[in-house]
């Protein structure tokens, strides 16, 4: 495709104002217009559950760029704006309200969406996602005037949002279907440290429970769990996850399968149009297909596509990595995995500072650590070479992991 004159991004999002930037670094001076749904300067995500929802934080300190930059970068940034269509024939974006800008490449970082479950009651006041600025607004309002609070999975978000509330002083009751949080993602050991640490710290964990209905006049007062038990409260917050949203790319001819397909350039089967961050199914040369929904990744998957659309693109084989902080315990994961033939501790489980490697056909393909952080970036080597490893030396702390991957 010859050199873009004007750049579309449709999500005015951490991936899509990265990129954005990252085209005036690059030396890109065409027109770039970002589009974002929400009011708000592209922010960062991760505080809305931590230190945001607590009154800790307030949104200046993570926005993207502070707001006097993209006038200076000259960004015309389009916010409030819903995208209803790309219209690939025409090379245009089309609004909600029917205006049509033209593009010569866009770039689709429109992110996720909370997953809403059909649960009777669903529709009642007092029913929170957090997903947005808005969102953690008026949980944090909520909260105020509240005594007890029902997190509805816990997840990174359901965790650490059970953590934020009870740094609150509410009440807060966690509905889990399975035995552990975050087993799914993590598996029951590592998940068993998790449940202990918030039942240390007050919750009420009901595991391998779900909800069967939410029941009051008016607003949520209570919780139907599928034993039958009904837990009353004042709020409840949904942690039930995210679907990538997709709908701007319906009739497009843009491939979508669990978010839109791209390459390893951030490109889709259709010319001109690219996707990054947490709407992004992307070719991984380590993981093959992989959707990621972590802060590090839409920074470097937004850039990353910034640098495709102008030529300037490599392929992109970002080491996943993400963090997790809830109380006072500090959670990293690095790598991929799905399954694990054995789960290798260094350290200790009890005492909540170890690090676990998911090892699979005798190679690293993740780590997880609890305070031990230090540990997760030593083993990125060992993930990247998929060499094999003696589980002893993985146990042993005077190995330094380092030295388990071949150099060069």
């Amino acid at each position: 495709m010859p050199s873009p004159r004007t750049i579309a991004i449709v999500g005015a999002s951490l991936a899509g104002g990265t990129a954005a930037a990252t085209l005036r670094d690059e030396g890109f001076d065409g027109k770039v217009v970002l589009i974002g749904a929400e009011p708000e300067l592209p922010y960062e995500r991760p505080p809305l559950s931590k230190d945001f929802l607590r009154g800790e934080r307030e949104l200046e300190s993570f926005l993207v760029r502070k707001p006097e930059v993209w006038d200076e970068i000259d960004i015309e940034v389009r916010l409030g704006t819903s995208v209803a269509s790309i219209d690939p024939a025409a090379r245009e974006v089309v609004l909600a309200d029917g205006e049509r800008i033209p593009y010569d490449a866009v770039l689709v970082t429109t992110g996720g969406r909370p997953r809403r479950a059909p649960i009777p009651g669903i529709e009642l006041a007092g029913i929170h996602d957090l997903r947005s600025l808005g969102d953690a607004e008026r949980i944090r309002a909520s909260a105020s005037s509240a005594a007890r609070a029902v997190v509805v999975g816990m997840g990174f978000i359901g965790s650490e949002t059970a953590a934020s509330l009870r740094g609150l002083g509410l009440d807060v009751v966690a509905v889990e279907p399975f035995a552990a949080p975050l087993e799914r993602v993590l598996g029951a050991e590592v998940g068993g440290v998790i449940a202990d640490l918030h039942r240390e710290h007050g919750v009420d964990l009901r595991l391998g429970e779900s909800v069967a209905a939410f029941e009051g006049s008016g607003r949520a007062e209570r919780v139907v769990a599928s034993s039958g038990e009904k837990i009353d409260c004042d709020l409840v917050i949904m942690g039930i996850g995210i679907e990538p949203a997709v709908d701007v790319v319906a009739g497009s001819g843009v491939a979508v399968e669990n978010g839109i397909l791209v390459d390893e350039l951030c490109r889709t089967n259709v010319d001109g149009i690219y996707a990054a961050g947490d709407v992004a199914n992307h070719l991984h040369p380590l993981f093959g297909r992989i959707r990621v929904e972590h802060w590090l990744n839409a920074i470097e998957h937004g850039a990353a596509a910034a640098r495709s659309m102008i030529g300037k693109g490599a392929p992109y084989d970002e080491l996943h990595w993400f963090w997790s902080d809830q109380y006072d315990t500090n959670v990293q994961y690095a790598g991929h995995h799905t399954t694990w033939d054995e789960l290798v501790v260094r350290g200790s489980l009890a005492e909540r500072k170890f690090v676990a490697f998911y090892v699979e056909e005798n190679a690293v393909r993740a780590v997880v650590a609890v305070n031990s952080g230090r540990d997760v970036r030593r083993a990125f080597g060992l993930i990247r070479s998929r060499t094999s490893v003696d589980p002893a030396a993985l146990r042993d702390p005077g190995v330094d992991l380092r030295t388990l991957a071949p150099r060069g």
